[in-house]
């Protein structure tokens, strides 16, 4: 493998670096996600939701040879630990406690976005190894308390635990296609208490006079982009906050990157009542359960509008994987199985690093129990379960 002297340079913004040159990175990886693409963090940026000015302060490293883009990640410089749903409260307030600054931190994700995935872009394993010494480098230069790595790839965890980085182990629920042909196959596979549930969620649905439609891509309507908006703030209010994501961020992405998206409008007595919005990787045949929300109360709308209509169109259409989100056993029930998920830390202050590590080790032995337990209430029938059963190891 050919040896290089890399330049690094630290952009200020993902439009510092061609989309071409960005997504050429991405396209080498063993899991490219949607979200990971150029004009997705570019449009956190651009439209006001990811900026200094909340808190995320773009510093993205990368690495060059002459012209040539060899690595890069997204860096930001955070002010708080919000958007990020791998939680380090503690930790800062632990540095409060003993009079230390943690904030700013360097953080290595996509903002508001928990989907595993390519991280640390690379052309080789050389250049991704150089990319996490970059990184290092830059926060020990910088004086920050931390550098953290959220929701990474294999390569991207032994890059980061070959540079000495802390791992931590998270837990999502996803659901793979284990060769169903329809939901009436999919049911059929799963245990008869959770084939009852589900037919039952259904039927509150149906009764309630809720049909649903759905629209892909360049399909998808500005008004019914409007109207997912609505449905989308809505949530967030009611639960005291407001969203993460604007209005002009989702008009973006719907000019730049259509064929991402997947929409499900739920309709009653004619008028649309709630929607979910997914995205999709066709080239992979990956779908990402992503935002939701609703106008009207109806029993059980959340799980047909995030769960069941998107596995059935997934079935449909021949995706193999279906990702749920952060957190939430419930999602079990409906046949999303536990998965380990990754990310990587470095702690400045030698003493809170060896306590860090220390929790990480009690915290990893607790996940472990955790996955374990859950490995035992699989929705799966025995047989649908063996030899293929839901083992809940990492995506690596």
């Amino acid at each position: 493998m050919a040896k290089f002297d890399y330049v690094t340079r630290v952009l200020n913004s993902p439009l510092d670096v061609t989309a071409s040159e960005w997504d050429a990175l991405l396209a080498l990886e063993p899991d490219p996600s949607p979200f990971m693409r150029h004009d997705y963090l570019a449009a956190l940026q651009t439209s006001g939701c990811a900026t200094p000015a909340t808190g995320w302060q773009a510093r993205f490293v990368t690495l060059w040879v002459g012209d040539t883009l060899h690595a890069a990640c997204p860096m930001y410089l955070k002010q708080h630990s919000y958007g990020e749903y791998v939680f380090d409260w503690a930790w800062a307030n632990a540095y409060e406690q003993h009079g230390l600054p943690y904030y700013p931190k360097a953080l290595v994700a996509v903002p508001f976005t928990p989907v595993p995935g390519a991280r640390l872009l690379a052309r080789d394993p050389a250049a991704r190894a150089a990319l996490v010494q970059a990184l290092l480098q830059h926060a020990r230069d910088e004086g920050l308390s931390s550098l953290h790595l959220l929701f990474a790839q294999p390569q991207d965890v032994a890059a980061c635990e070959q540079a000495g980085m802390m791992l931590r182990h998270t837990v999502q629920f996803h659901w793979q296609n284990r060769g169903v042909s329809d939901f009436d196959h999919f049911l059929a596979s799963l245990q008869q208490e959770k084939r009852k549930k589900i037919r039952q969620e259904r039927r509150k649905v149906a009764e309630a006079g809720v049909s649903f439609r759905w629209s892909r891509g360049a399909d998808i309507s500005s008004n019914d982009w409007d109207f997912f908006y609505r449905c989308y703030e809505r949530t967030y209010l009611e639960h005291g906050n407001a969203p993460y994501l604007n209005r002009d961020f989702f008009h973006r992405l719907a000019h730049s990157v259509p064929e991402n998206w997947l929409l499900f409008v739920a309709e009653r007595e004619g008028r649309p009542v709630a929607a979910s919005l997914i995205g999709i990787d066709a080239e992979h045949g990956v779908a990402y359960g992503r935002y939701w929300g609703a106008l009207e109360r109806v029993d059980c709308l959340h799980f047909e509008a995030c769960y069941y209509q998107p596995l059935a169109w997934c079935i449909e259409h021949g995706f193999q994987r279906f990702e749920g989100g952060a957190q939430g056993e419930h999602k079990m029930a409906r046949a999303l199985l536990p998965v380990r998920t990754t990310s990587a830390h470095w702690l400045a202050h030698p003493a809170f690093a060896d306590a860090v590590e220390r929790f990480l080790q009690r915290e990893g032995d607790g996940i472990g129990q955790y996955l374990e337990h859950l490995s035992q209430r699989s929705p799966l029938k025995v047989t649908a379960a063996s030899p293929d059963a839901p083992v809940p190891h990492n995506r690596e």
